[in-house]
Order: structure tokens, then C-alpha cells, then sequence
């Protein structure tokens, strides 16, 4: 199987994993979604702050989760422009605040938004430098730790099915 076939199964099954986590919030049951239908478009404002403090754990897990997107990104769309690896980051998670919306399963917020394309933007640059180190390897050495953290998920979400039957 060619390179980038693997890249594109795998970028799926990452794909799978956040859209679980996004929009399911890890939940099995579809009974247990929260009903929430709320739109924040300041930056940094209210959903952001708790009890008075910038939130920033959630705002580093938004960036966290997004930093593999950019890793995809710059996997397959090896010979486009910055703007255009982004671009899809960017449409992604901005259906993935609008779908939460409109289906009241999530606050919709432009911090999330924000924070989810810089973690993909991190993303993008962290391939595109370690291309530079590790030149026509880079795609194989990705892949590998991709491979195994696909093999992780799906013991961890065999293990979260199992206990919850």
C-alpha cells in the first residue's frame, strides 16, 4: 500500500476521533449530549474565562487536538502554500462550531475556532521543519507514530465500549 493511502486512512481515523470528541464529547450514548445552543464571538470572552480566569486548559486542549490536523495537512498537501494547508483546518473546525450549534450539542465559540487553527497552523510548520531534518523520510516517520497512537485510540475506545455496555 503506497504512502499516501496510509496517510489518508489514518488522517480518516483521526478525522473519526475528533469529530467523537468535538462533537459526541467521548459520549457513547447520544442520550447523554448535553443540550447546550450558545455563540460566543469574542475572542477570549466569556466561555474562555472561569470563575474569573482565562480558562487555558481547555484553550491548549483545543490547540493540542488540532496539531495533527496540520501534521495531515502538510502530509498530503505536500507542494501547497501555507494558506491552502490551512484552509482546511480552518473550514473544519468552523462546520465543527456551526454543526454544534445547530444541533445544540456545544457552545459555539470563536476562541475554539481561533485556537483550533493556530494548533493546526502549529501543525503545518512542525512537518514543514522537520521535512527539512529528515527530508523523504519524514512522511514514513509520521506515519509510524500515527499508526501507533490509531493502534492506542482504538484500545482505549475498545476499553471505553467494553466498560460501558
Amino acid at each position: 500500500m503506497g504512502s499516501k493511502k496510509i496517510t489518508k486512512g489514518l488522517f480518516l481515523f483521526y478525522l473519526a476521533g475528533l469529530t467523537w470528541i468535538i462533537l459526541f464529547k467521548m459520549q457513547i450514548s447520544l442520550n447523554s449530549l448535553p443540550e447546550i445552543r450558545n455563540i460566543n464571538l469574542i475572542p477570549f470572552g466569556q466561555p474562555a474565562i472561569v470563575n474569573g480566569i482565562i480558562d487555558i486548559d481547555e484553550m491548549l486542549g483545543n490547540l493540542l487536538a488540532f496539531v495533527p490536523f496540520g501534521i495531515f495537512t502538510g502530509m498530503l498537501l505536500e507542494k501547497e502554500t501555507f494558506l491552502v494547508k490551512t484552509a482546511p483546518i480552518f473550514l473544519t473546525s468552523l462546520a465543527f462550531e456551526v454543526v454544534q450549534y445547530i444541533f445544540a450539542i456545544g457552545a459555539s465559540d470563536i476562541t475554539d475556532l481561533l485556537m483550533n487553527t493556530a494548533g493546526g497552523m502549529i501543525g503545518t510548520g512542525l512537518f514543514a521543519g522537520l521535512s527539512k531534518l529528515f527530508k523523504t523520510k519524514t512522511v514514513q516517520i509520521f506515519n509510524s507514530i500515527c499508526l501507533a497512537a490509531a493502534v492506542f485510540m482504538s484500545f482505549f475506545i475498545g476499553i471505553i465500549l467494553i466498560v460501558n455496555l
